[in-house]
């Protein structure tokens, strides 16, 4: 934004919290921030009566509360909810209203099960893996929906394996990738497959695995180079370090 913006000066002595991802919002600033940038995550647990209240009592934007409270009354979208709340605190160019408006107009266009694996997505890139582990298994063990991509499907498997990964939890990451694999026939996902296998089987038994296989074989001797790679970048940023470390261990003695 290229042009001078006034904030409001008011701060909520109580914050508004946003429990799901362990948020609290002090100003209407903040509120709009977080407001751009989780459209996906947005529903019922933010845009309700409780929030209308502490903008009327902690922020004291009377006339806002009282509009947001007659626009539940009225059930109006959440997009219209979310754009009269960014236009009202005025911090916002009519380009970026625009682009925003845009991008909750395709959200909207979205099926729920697509929207509810972006969420998902959101949470495991802000760190919270539990969470989004919750929100890919729901996607999973619900109901599916026929009119998505057969593919859907399996990239859901791939997040989950990935979070699990991420959590350390390696044999139900191996256990996820295989469901993707036979989904989606992809090879990075038959990579995250191996690797996994690799991470949480003893030695005997994970070579048992591969030796049958020559698939498996091409895929760890891939894995194998690919560590070998990430092992020298490591070792190579280490040098001066490690250097200047046995440097002072040769002074030393």
């Amino acid at each position: 934004m290229g042009s001078l913006i006034l904030c409001h000066k008011k701060r909520a002595k109580h914050p508004y919290e946003i429990t799901r991802i362990h948020k609290r919002i002090y100003t209407i600033e903040e509120l709009c921030y977080y407001l751009c940038n989780n459209l996906y995550l947005i529903d019922y647990t933010i845009i309700n009566e409780q929030l209308c209240r502490w903008i009327r009592d902690e922020l004291e934007l009377v006339s806002l509360a009282e509009s947001l409270m007659e626009m539940l009354k009225n059930h109006v979208s959440v997009e219209q909810f979310v754009l009269y709340v960014l236009n009202d605190a005025k911090i916002y160019t009519q380009g970026e209203l625009a682009h925003i408006q845009n991008v909750l107009e395709k959200l909207k266009n979205q099926k729920e099960v697509e929207r509810q694996k972006y969420k998902a997505d959101t949470l495991m890139e802000s760190g919270e893996l539990e969470s989004a582990i919750l929100v890919y298994m729901s996607i999973v063990n619900s109901e599916r929906d026929d009119s998505v991509d057969k593919r859907f499907y399996g990239r859901v498997y791939a997040c989950l394996a990935s979070a699990y990964g991420r959590a350390f939890l390696y044999e139900e990451s191996a256990r996820m990738y295989e469901k993707a694999y036979k989904i989606c026939e992809d090879s990075r996902m038959l990579e995250g497959y191996v690797y996994a296998c690799y991470r949480y089987m003893p030695v005997d038994e994970y070579q048992k695995m591969i030796s049958g296989n020559q698939i498996f074989l091409e895929v760890d001797n891939k894995l194998a180079e690919k560590i070998a790679r990430e092992k020298e970048k490591i070792s190579l940023k280490a040098s001066p370090e490690l250097l200047e470390e046995w440097k002072r261990e040769y002074r030393r003695g």
